[in-house]
């Protein structure tokens, strides 16, 4: 199993929902973090909550909508002289839910790819070459299973184009120690997800990270957390890696 101890991990969207209970999980591990918001006011809690078991963590800011802000960040993070061995791309945005669907207006399209698609692939563009340089290093990215749905025409757009980014990129890592593979909370109860949704929140822990912790140099996975829950994290990486296959042999 992947060691993350004294690791450094970005979560992006941290301040709430499943990136705030996944800081808290990757705490209890030991890993040191970098949290996201779009302020630094909204990661004041969980900053002080992670930092209670004994690891370091830092705090970073962007709106995901502005591709010059994600960059700032970027360059922000480099400058903390530390080497980000793990990146959970968790933030995203459901921009509206349009009953008259026909009606879909082209922001919700430009928005829902800025935040959901184009912020995360510059993350991982920009982390990813120095993992390869490294030799190693762990890149999760938060899709969704959502789908026949016309009414969330950007989000679910921009969803399959973040697949297909995180599949390519896989490609081009598998077998190595550089993992990049997509994570699926299911819907749950969060600020995006509503309060009609099936599951808690807490359902995705531990499937929403298992990926970090597989060492199987497998990549291009989708890794629905649900069929993870209630599992210990051992548990759910002997499951990950045992069941879940890369998807090139097929395609390749």
């Amino acid at each position: 199993m992947y060691q993350v101890k004294g690791k450094w991990a970005l979560i992006t969207g941290a301040a709430r929902g499943i990136g705030y209970l996944t800081a808290g999980f990757m705490a209890k591990q030991g890993c040191n973090l970098i949290l996201h918001s779009r302020s630094l006011a909204h990661t004041e809690r969980v900053l002080s909550e992670v930092r209670s078991y004994g690891i370091s963590a830092l705090a970073v800011e962007a709106d995901l909508n502005d591709p010059d802000a994600v960059q700032r960040m970027l360059k922000e993070i480099d400058a903390l002289g530390v080497d980000v061995d793990i990146v959970l791309n968790n933030a995203g945005l459901q921009i509206a839910y349009r009953t008259e669907y026909c009606e879909t207006p082209v922001s919700d399209f430009e928005i829902s790819f800025r935040v959901n698609t184009i912020a995360p692939a510059m993350i991982c563009y920009h982390f990813l070459q120095k993992m390869i340089a490294r030799g190693t290093g762990r890149i999760l990215n938060t899709t969704s299973g959502i789908a026949l749905d016309v009414c969330q025409a950007g989000y679910s757009a921009s969803k399959a184009a973040l697949d297909k980014i995180t599949i390519d990129l896989g490609s081009k890592v598998e077998g190595t120690d550089v993992m990049i593979n997509l994570t699926d909370p299911g819907w749950c109860r969060t600020d995006l997800g509503g309060s009609q949704a099936p599951n808690a929140p807490e359902s995705a822990i531990p499937g929403i990270v298992v990926g970090v912790f597989a060492d199987d140099k497998k990549s291009g996975r989708y890794l629905g957390a649900q069929h993870f829950a209630g599992m210990t994290l051992e548990e759910a990486v002997k499951k990950a890696e045992r069941e879940f296959d890369s998807p090139y042999e097929k395609r390749l």
